[in-house]
């Protein structure tokens, strides 16, 4: 018997990358090609990890859900208010003494790009790996942080 890994959502992100490389053919085709490389990454990404994104006063904070991801397969870019963080995550080895029933998990290259303000302090962007949780904390420049202005009444 063979092993098929389950993948609800295989069929509709089939269908989205058929789509997009048919458009990209018709662009290519018509010298209209403006294929930038977050199209491409999602493109040939399998997976694609859960994020929350929160604000304060402060910072952005994009934490990602990579459980069996390795430290050193994870990219991390931000460019042009743009985050973008792609890798890989390996399959184990399958045992031969060992019977799978069901494997859900995904394996393979993740890809997932966030577009946040432009007013971010980029040098000081800090990233965090912790128990297959990533933490990315970009901090806001001083025009980007709320301001109070005191109204005086008279």
């Amino acid at each position: 018997m063979t092993l098929v890994r389950w993948n609800p959502t295989r069929d509709l992100s089939n269908l989205e990358k058929e789509f997009n490389r048919l458009f990209r053919n018709v662009r290519s085709r018509f010298d209209m090609d403006e294929t930038n490389s977050s199209e491409k990454g999602y493109e040939s990404s399998v997976w694609s990890p859960l994020a929350d994104i929160s604000e304060n006063d402060d910072n952005f904070v994009v934490k990602l859900d990579l459980p069996g991801v390795d430290k050193k397969d994870i990219k991390i870019s931000y460019n042009d208010g743009e985050l973008t963080v792609s890798g890989e995550r390996k399959q184990e080895n399958e045992s031969k003494d060992s019977k799978y029933h069901r494997i859900e998990r995904s394996y393979g290259k993740y890809f997932r790009t966030f577009a946040l303000p432009k007013k971010v302090k980029e040098k000081d962007i800090a990233a965090e790996f912790k128990d297959g949780q990533l933490t990315i904390t970009l901090p806001k420049s001083e025009e980007a942080k709320p301001k109070e202005i005191e109204v005086k009444v008279s």
